[in-house]
C-alpha cells in the first residue's frame, strides 16, 4: 500500500519519467536531509538565547494565568452567592407587592364602606333645618338616599357596622319624608284655589321629581297617598273646568240650527224662516271648512265671555274644535307630567291618565251623545269627524296614546249619525213627488242646488281622509238626485222644456261641484257626461224647427248613398230647390231667433253661449253635408246648386252675426 502511495507522489513520478536511478536518487535525498538537519541545528544554536528567554516568558505567563484562574474562581463563587441573594430579594418583592395589593383592595372597600356609612353633620343639619326647595336639601337628599340603599345592601350581607348608623339614617329618612309630604301636599292643594293656573304648580313639582322617587323607594305608603291626592284633585279640576267650559261654549252657538225637517227633499220651508245675521247654513259649506285648515285647527281656543261681549256666535263644529283642542292640549301636557313625575310608562301610564281624566272624558262622551242624537246638521257632524281624525294624527305624531280610545269612541258616535242624516236626505229625495212641488219652471231646482252645495262640501272635506262609506252614500245620493231631476223634467209637456230643465240643473250642479270640490271627482265626471248628452239632444231639438227639412233630407240622402240607391234622388229636384232657397232666405232670421230663445232659456250666460256655438257648429256641419249630397251625380246638374251659400262665406257671415262664434 505504501509503495503504491509513494509511486503516486509527484516527485517520484517525475523521477521515474526522467529515468533517474532510484537508489542514487534516494542517496541524494538522504544527503539533502542531513544537510537540512545540520542547518536546523545551527539555527537552534544561534537562537538558543532567544529560546531560553521565550521559555522564561512562558513560565512567567503561566504563573500569571494561574493567579487569574484563582481570581476568576473567586469571582464565580461570589456571583453564585449574589444570584441567590437576588432571587431571594425577588421573592420578597413579589410577596410584598401582593401584600400591598391586598391592603389597597381592603383599604378601598373599607374606605367606601366607611364613607357610605358615616353620616356627616352637614347632612343632618341640612335635612333637619334647610327648606326642601333649597338646592342643598336636594343634594343631601340624594346622598341620604344613596346611604340608605347602601346600608340595606350591606345589611343583607350581614355587615356588622350597619347597626351603628341604621337608627340615625332612619330618623333622617322620617324627617325627609315628612318635609317632602308637606311640600307636595301643599302644591297639590294649591291646585284647588279658584282661578289658579295649575300648570305653574305642576312645573314646580317637575323641578322636584326626585322627591317622589325618594318616597317611592323609602316610604311607599306616603307615595301612594300623594298619588291618590293628586289624582283626586286633578280629576275634579279637569271635570269642573271642562264642564263649565263646554256649558259656556254651547251658549254662543248659532241660535238657528238644522232641524229634522230640514232635508233636501222637503219644500223650501227653512228658506222662509227669518234670516239671522250669522245664520248657520245647512247644505252650504261656505267658510265653515276653514275650521279644519292648518291655521285654524291648532289656533287659539274660543273664549266664551269675550264672544258673548262681542255678540259673536259660532257653528257647532267651531265649538267642537275649541273644546277638543283644549282637551288635546291638556291631555298631552297631563300625560307627559304623569310619566315624568310619577315615573310610569306603558299601560301603567295609561291607567294613571284614565284615573285623572276618566270622568272628564266620560262627561265629553255623554255631552256628545246627547247633542249628536238630536243634531241634523250633517256638515257639522262631518267636520267634527275630520277634526277628530286630524287631532288623532297630531297626538300620534307627538307619540302620546293617552286619548286614542276616546277618539275611537267619539268616531263610533259621529259616523252612524252622519250616515243616518245622509240616508234621511236620500230617502227624502226618493219620497219627493214633483206634482206636489207647486209651480215648476225650467230654472235650476232648489233641491238640485242643495245637493250640489252639499255634495261639493262633503267631497272637499273628505279629500284628506277619504272614506269609502262616504263615497258610497254620496253615490246613492247622486243617483237619487239624477232620478229626481228626470221625474221633475217629465212634468213638462214639451221635450224642449224638459231638456232646458235638465241642462240648467246639470250645469248648475256641475258648476258648483267644479268650483268647490275636486274637478276629477266621480260626481263631476258623471254630470259632465249627462250635460254633454242632453246638450247635444237640445241642439238637435232647436235646429229642427227652422232647419228640420234640410236635416231630414241630408239624413235620408246619406242613407241612400250608403245603400248605393242614388237613382232614387232624381225625383227630389223640387224638394232640393225649396230647401236651398228656403235656407238662403231664412237662415239669418232663424239663427237670431234661435240665439234669443237659447239665452232666455238658460240662466247661465256661459252655458247659453256655449249651446249657441254648438248649435251653429252643428248647423254648419249639416249644411256642409247638404253640399256633399248635392254633389252626387243625380243632383249635380241641378241649376239651383248655383244658389248654395259657400261654406266659408257662411262661416264668415255667422262670425259677423255672432262675434263669439
Amino acid at each position: 500500500v505504501h509503495i503504491q502511495a509513494n509511486l503516486e507522489d509527484e516527485l517520484v513520478q517525475e523521477a521515474l519519467k526522467s529515468g533517474v536511478d532510484l537508489r542514487e536518487y534516494s542517496k541524494q535525498v538522504e544527503l539533502e536531509l542531513q544537510e537540512v538537519e545540520r542547518a536546523s541545528i545551527r539555527d537552534y544554536i544561534a537562537e538558543s538565547e532567544n529560546i531560553a528567554s521565550l521559555h522564561n516568558q512562558i513560565t512567567a505567563c503561566d504563573a500569571i494565568l494561574e493567579r487569574m484562574e484563582q481570581m476568576l474562581s473567586a469571582f464565580q463563587s461570589d456571583l453564585s452567592s449574589i444570584s441567590c441573594e437576588i432571587q431571594t430579594l425577588q421573592e420578597q418583592s413579589v410577596a410584598m407587592n401582593l401584600r400591598l395589593k391586598n391592603r389597597q383592595a381592603v383599604r378601598s372597600q373599607l374606605s367606601q364602606l366607611v364613607d357610605e356609612l358615616v353620616v356627616p353633620a352637614t347632612m343632618i343639619s341640612t335635612i333637619l333645618d334647610v327648606p326642601v326647595t333649597e338646592q342643598d336639601f336636594m343634594e343631601q337628599l340624594h346622598e341620604l338616599n344613596n346611604k340608605i340603599n347602601y346600608v340595606k345592601e350591606q345589611a343583607f350581607r350581614e355587615t356588622m357596622a350597619c347597626a351603628d348608623v341604621q337608627h340615625v339614617l332612619e330618623k333622617l329618612k322620617i324627617k325627609a319624608v315628612t318635609k317632602i309630604r308637606e311640600f307636595v301636599l301643599q302644591k297639590i292643594y294649591s291646585f284647588r284655589k279658584p282661578m289658579t293656573n295649575y300648570q305653574i304648580p305642576q312645573n314646580a313639582l317637575l323641578k322636584y321629581r326626585f322627591f317622589y322617587q325618594f318616597l317611592l323607594g323609602n316610604e311607599r305608603s306616603v307615595a301612594q297617598e300623594l298619588r291618590e291626592q293628586y289624582v283626586e284633585t286633578m280629576s275634579k279640576i279637569y271635570l269642573s273646568y271642562f264642564k263649565s267650559y263646554t256649558s259656556r261654549l254651547m251658549k254662543i252657538q248659532y241660535e238657528e240650527v238644522a232641524e229634522k225637517d230640514d232635508l233636501m227633499g222637503l219644500g223650501p220651508r227653512f228658506f222662509s224662516k227669518p234670516s239671522l245675521k250669522n245664520r248657520n247654513t245647512i247644505f252650504t259649506l261656505g267658510n265653515r271648512g276653514a275650521v279644519i285648515s292648518a291655521a285654524e285647527l291648532e289656533g287659539p281656543i274660543i273664549v266664551p265671555h269675550t264672544a258673548q261681549k262681542s255678540d259673536v256666535r259660532y257653528p257647532f263644529e267651531s265649538l267642537f274644535r275649541s273644546q277638543h283642542y283644549a282637551l288635546l292640549d291638556n291631555s298631552c301636557r297631563e300625560y307627559l307630567f304623569l310619566c315624568d313625575f310619577f315615573m310610569v310608562t306603558g299601560p301603567s301610564a295609561q291607567d294613571l291618565f284614565n284615573a285623572v281624566m276618566g270622568k272628564t272624558l266620560a262627561m265629553f262622551l255623554k255631552h256628545m251623545e246627547s247633542y249628536v242624537s238630536d243634531c241634523y246638521d250633517s256638515i257639522a257632524i262631518f267636520l267634527c269627524i275630520h277634526i277628530v281624525l286630524r287631532f288623532r294624527a297630531i297626538m300620534a305624531k307627538r307619540n302620546i296614546p293617552a286619548v286614542d280610545k276616546y277618539w275611537e269612541t267619539l268616531l263610533e258616535t259621529l259616523w252612524p249619525r252622519f250616515e243616518h242624516i245622509l240616508e234621511q236626505n236620500i230617502q227624502s229625495i226618493q219620497n219627493t213627488d214633483p206634482q206636489k212641488l207647486g209651480f215648476l219652471d225650467t230654472r235650476p231646482h232648489y233641491i238640485t242646488r242643495r245637493y250640489a252645495e252639499f255634495s261639493s262640501a262633503i267631497v272637499s272635506i273628505n279629500q284628506t281622509f277619504p272614506n269609502e262609506k262616504t263615497h258610497m252614500l254620496l253615490g246613492q245620493l247622486q243617483v237619487e238626485v239624477e232620478n229626481f231631476v228626470l221625474r221633475v223634467a217629465a212634468e213638462f209637456s214639451s221635450r224642449k222644456e224638459q231638456l232646458i230643465f235638465l241642462i240648467n240643473n246639470y250645469d248648475m250642479m256641475l258648476g258648483v261641484l267644479m268650483e268647490r270640490a275636486v274637478e276629477e271627482s266621480k260626481e263631476v265626471e258623471g254630470f259632465q257626461q249627462l250635460l254633454s248628452a242632453r246638450t247635444q239632444e237640445f241642439i238637435e231639438e232647436i235646429l229642427s224647427p227652422p232647419f228640420g227639412g234640410m236635416i231630414a233630407f241630408v239624413k235620408e240622402a246619406e242613407a241612400l248613398v250608403e245603400k248605393g240607391q242614388l237613382e232614387r234622388l232624381r225625383g227630389e229636384e223640387a224638394r232640393v230647390t225649396q230647401l236651398v232657397r228656403g235656407f238662403s232666405s231664412t237662415w239669418k232670421a232663424a239663427v237670431e231667433a234661435l240665439s234669443q230663445d237659447v239665452m232666455r232659456s238658460f240662466s247661465n250666460f256661459k252655458n247659453g253661449t256655449g249651446i249657441i256655438q254648438g248649435a251653429l257648429t252643428q248647423l254648419i256641419q249639416y249644411y256642409h253635408r247638404f253640399h256633399k249630397v248635392l254633389a252626387q251625380p243625380p243632383l249635380r246638374a241641378l241649376p239651383v246648386r248655383a244658389e248654395l251659400i259657400n261654406i266659408h262665406h257662411l262661416m264668415v257671415e255667422l262670425k259677423k252675426h255672432k262675434p263669439n262664434f
